[in-house]
């Protein structure tokens, strides 16, 4: 397909282009399912129960079903325009317990859809990505064409380095319409407090229960609205066949909660070196021998955190997607500002 046609991809004689999401009711994809509907787009909606798809616009068409399960998705994607497949386990701590869940969604979920596209011709989809598959870059920036060695730190890293590299890829070259849209740490109002993620860091810090922080740990943190009108130009302008990174650049979260503190008034947490996590990580992998440790101190987390630098080059997406991303001040402000406002938050952490 040529980059004019991949523009024209998704006219085929239906007066508005039909999207097949899949992960549509969590944080990012209830965004994207948001914002299609906003462009006047048909929106079919994958979610395994009904309830959980209230807070979607009522134009989307709801539809029951799992990513594990290839036949529950059969009817809702024959016929689309698009697909997007956001659904994943993410969990950063919890993995040790969750490896098989973990496989059963983030790889062989990923093939079912993909699957599924190629049996129905789906004119293009959209895989989403993660940067945490490129690990720690060893100080080097990097851009789509490297490829790091599997020996990541977390079940969620490891198991979206397969979906990325042992099943899009193999599919991609078999011909599958298919674009790599690889995600920075994803942050914004309305996200859910899973364990592990940006969101469970903030709160945490807001409620100064954050007394330290890595100083060399370095990933991108990209604000959730950006990240879905993002995944709409991934889909519209992206060349079936390429991969794009589509974060911010890369930032220090010592810079980050430094950010937080002016916006804020909380004091930001300590910074010590990253190697002090990796040390707490192996105590606290014997102690997991014996029993399973509180929430935030597993010691999957606590390596995580000692995971180096992830310096991604995003040339390549703003050159052929024209991404653009708010500046990391003005999206930490609008989601403090909702955050401190939360359930939970102590008094002393509003301004």
């Amino acid at each position: 397909m040529t980059s004019e046609n991949a523009r024209d991809w998704s006219n085929r004689g239906r007066e508005n282009t039909q999207y097949f999401v899949t992960g549509a009711t969590g944080f990012i994809g209830s965004h994207l399912v948001d914002r299609l509907v906003s462009e006047d787009h048909d929106v079919i909606a994958l979610t395994r129960s009904r309830s959980n798809a209230a807070h979607l616009p009522e134009a989307v068409t709801v539809v029951e079903g799992d990513i594990t399960e290839k036949g529950s998705m059969r009817n809702a994607m024959a016929g689309v325009d698009g697909a997007s497949n956001l659904a994943a386990w993410f969990q950063v701590g919890p993995g040790s317990w969750n490896v098989e869940t973990a496989e059963r969604i983030n790889v062989e979920g990923t093939r079912n859809v993909l699957e599924l596209m190629a049996e129905f011709d789906v004119p293009k989809g959209v895989y989403v990505s993660s940067v945490g598959v490129y690990g720690n870059t060893g100080g080097d920036v990097v851009d789509e064409s490297y490829r790091s060695p599997n020996s990541l730190p977390s079940v969620y890293q490891r198991t979206k380095w397969r979906a990325h590299h042992e099943v899009a890829e193999p599919m991609i070259d078999d011909g599958l319409s298919l674009v790599i849209a690889t995600l920075g740490a994803i942050f914004g109002p309305g996200d859910k407090d899973y364990g592990g993620t940006p969101r469970t860091a903030f709160r945490d810090y807001l409620r100064g229960d954050l007394p330290m922080v890595p100083r060399e740990f370095t990933l991108p943190f990209d604000y959730v609205e950006d990240t879905a009108r993002i995944l709409g130009q991934a889909m519209n302008r992206g060349e079936p066949g390429e991969e794009y990174v589509v974060s911010s650049e890369p930032r220090r979260l010592v810079e980050v909660f430094d950010l937080a503190e002016e916006i804020s008034g909380v004091p930001a947490p300590r910074a010590v070196p990253s190697a002090l996590f990796r040390w707490l990580g192996h105590g606290m992998a014997g102690v997991e021998r014996v029993t399973r440790p509180p929430e935030g101190f597993e010691s999957e987390l606590l390596r995580f955190f000692d995971s180096g630098e992830v310096l991604v080059d995003n040339t390549k997406a703003r050159r052929d997607l024209g991404i653009e991303h708010r500046p990391l001040e003005a999206g930490l402000r609008e989601y403090l500002d909702w955050e401190m406002k939360q359930p939970g938050m102590r008094a002393e952490t509003a301004r």
